[in-house]
């Protein structure tokens, strides 16, 4: 009787842990609301969506925000352009020709772009980008919409070759095996086979892509120049715009509480909080139609049900064809029909004269051009690093590192903007850690698939893809305000918990799956309750992935700013807190103000966003070798 009631108990708090994300993801939603409804009430729902001018400041305030979303929706659309082919060629190339050796140092450099903290992308961006744009184009500043397309378009490309790789590596093996039996080259094989047939994963992974570019604020304020302007004309790449996670990162720390001016930035809030849920919704139908299509065996028919024989003959597939109008499309609204011109002179060249090129020819090609989109990515990874720690060795020192900063952060150090970054992660991760593992334990262990776990699921989801300046906000208005925390130690912990809360439920997920069943029902055959099991049985083989997902966690909330920029820090202070309920210096934060508003600190800032840096990828790096090193071990 006690132990039934013990199981009873545990299930419960499970449950409640599972349930935790739902419930964060509907507070959002209520206080974003809360603050954000009068502004509707006041301006109207449609003047405020398509009102022409933004200006809060003025003498007669303005409330429309059509030149933010649309600025935003511009941004994104250059972040794809030049995100989607660099991704998807290396997507290909890790996935199908990728030898193990070079997959191995392929895969963490791709981790390691997503472990790049965003105030790092925005320095570098808006010191070295930013730069170029402005020297090349002989144009007074290089703070563009190009400027952040490309870099939005930079951090887009881990998610979205992440997830085009696991579709492709999905496709059934008969799909290869039956395209090259009719005689069909290995290009033709991946490009009219194997493609296609990944396109709902990679569409997926696109519309997550769409969504990290959205949701960024740290890189985008740093180089799009911040004008709330729509382009004239509108293709106008060097145009200086403003997105709506800009707009809430520049004006949130200097407007007064319960002001009109506050309940606008509340309604961007609701806008944006609902395009990123759209978006992310739509990826997850995606996806989860994928997974119960292989589920129920309608991904796995027969090769010869598909039709491999004539993909192979066809010169052009109706997606590609979609795709290239789609590219000419927005070549021309970008002002670049020189471009656009080169394009289809290259593809009817192509077209009309590929059958005089041997197949041979066209494979080399191909795969030249995969294997360039995949040292791109390569590239890009060592230009940051390899600028960052050039710049950023020379500032390094004893001093800098253990003494405070003086002179608005010219001189001193950054010890306590370090010792503030640690206490922020280390608080996340004690309250994300306990939520995280006892999450997946209900989903995994205690449920089957149903309409509360599709409900659990959607809500981590929707928590995971939920933009980091939306978490600031909601921790601003909840804890700040509400409960009255103020801007403390505290206040930041619990927002980058809620944060990362969903990264130590997916990784602890997956670990608690691979446990082979046999290991469960042999403990419960010995009369072990399903508690004991659990504890005793599941999750000591699980603890390496548990570790990871909590090293990942810890990384990330390492480098975000915009969750801690309205609940937890302060530019500079010379001291370490002493209370919960004091804010701190951070590392991310102190960086972003000496960036951008202290002249003359040139030394500290490369110094301080190379110590961040190094943080960072500290931690990426250690969860890269754990998760190898027991992948090994599992093989072996």
């Amino acid at each position: 009787m006690v132990s039934r009631i013990k199981e009873r108990f545990v299930r419960s708090v499970f449950f409640l842990t599972a349930f935790f994300a739902v419930i964060v993801v509907a507070f959002i939603l209520l206080f974003l609301l809360r603050d954000g409804y009068s502004i509707f009430e006041t301006v109207g729902v449609l003047n405020f969506l398509v009102g022409p001018t933004w200006a809060p400041a003025s003498v007669v305030p303005s409330y429309g925000i059509s030149a933010l979303i649309i600025g935003t929706l511009l941004v994104t659309l250059g972040a794809m352009v030049f995100a989607v082919p660099l991704s998807l060629g290396c997507a290909i190339y890790i996935s199908e020709l990728a030898s193990p050796r070079i997959k191995s140092v392929l895969k963490p450099a791709t981790e390691l772009l997503a472990g790049i903290p965003s105030v790092v992308y925005g320095f570098f961006g808006m010191i070295v980008l930013s730069t170029f744009i402005r020297t090349t184009f002989n144009i007074p500043s290089g703070q563009t919409w190009l400027a952040g397309s490309i870099l939005l378009g930079i951090m887009a490309l881990p998610t979205i070759i992440s997830v085009s790789e696991d579709a492709i590596s999905s496709v059934p093996c008969e799909y290869r095996e039956g395209s090259l039996a009719t005689g069909a080259t290995r290009w033709q094989t991946i490009s009219r086979v194997i493609v296609p047939a990944a396109l709902s994963g990679i569409a997926a992974a696109i519309i997550l892509g769409i969504g990290r570019a959205i949701g960024e604020t740290m890189a985008v304020i740093m180089v799009t120049g911040n004008a709330a302007i729509i382009p004239s004309p509108i293709w106008n790449v060097l145009s200086s715009v403003r997105t709506l996670t800009g707009t809430l990162g520049i004006e949130m720390g200097d407007v007064a509480v319960g002001s009109e001016h506050y309940h606008a930035l509340f309604g961007v809030a609701v806008v944006l909080l609902i395009i990123t849920l759209i978006i992310n919704i739509s990826a997850l139908a995606i996806l989860s139609h994928l997974r119960d299509g292989r589920t129920t065996g309608r991904a796995k028919r027969s090769w010869l049900h598909f039709p491999t024989l004539t993909l192979v003959k066809e010169r052009f597939l109706p997606w590609s064809r979609i795709a290239f109008l789609t590219l000419l499309a927005i070549l021309f609204l970008a002002g670049l029909g020189w471009v656009a011109l080169i394009v289809i002179l290259a593809a009817a060249a192509w077209h009309y004269g590929r059958d005089r090129i041997s197949r041979p020819h066209i494979e080399r090609v191909a795969f030249s051009c995969v294997i360039a989109a995949a040292l791109a990515v390569l590239a890009i990874l060592a230009i940051i690093l390899g600028y960052i720690i050039a710049n950023g060795l020379p500032a390094l020192s004893w001093e800098f590192l253990t003494q405070g900063p003086t002179d608005l952060g010219r001189s001193g150090g950054i010890f306590p903007a370090i010792v503030g970054t640690l206490y922020l992660v280390a608080g996340a991760i004690l309250i994300a850690l306990p939520l995280g593992v006892g999450a997946a334990v209900y989903l995994v262990e205690y449920t089957r698939e149903g309409r509360i776990t599709k409900l659990i699921r959607t809500g981590v989801d929707l928590l995971n893809g939920t933009p980091s300046i939306v978490f600031g906000l909601f921790g601003f208005a909840f804890l700040v305000l509400f409960l009255d925390v103020g801007i403390s130690l505290l206040a930041g912990m619990i927002t980058l918990a809620l944060m990362v809360l969903p990264t130590v439920i997916r990784t602890t997920e997956e670990s608690l799956k691979n446990i082979p069943q046999s290991l469960r029902e042999g403990s419960l055959a010995l009369g072990a309750t399903q508690w004991q099991t659990i504890k005793n049985v599941v999750i000591p083989p699980a603890v390496p992935g548990i570790v990871t997902g909590a090293i990942l966690s810890i990384g990330r909330a390492a480098g975000e700013t915009a969750p801690i920029m309205f609940t937890a820090v302060v530019f500079s202070t010379r001291f370490l807190p002493t209370s919960l309920f004091q804010p701190v210096m951070a590392l991310p934060y102190h960086l972003f103000i000496l960036s951008t508003n202290v002249p003359g600190a040139t030394t500290n800032k490369y110094g301080t966003a190379l110590v961040l840096l190094m943080l960072v990828v500290a931690f990426y790096t250690v969860a890269i070798l754990i998760r190898n090193h027991y992948a090994h071990k599992a093989r072996g």
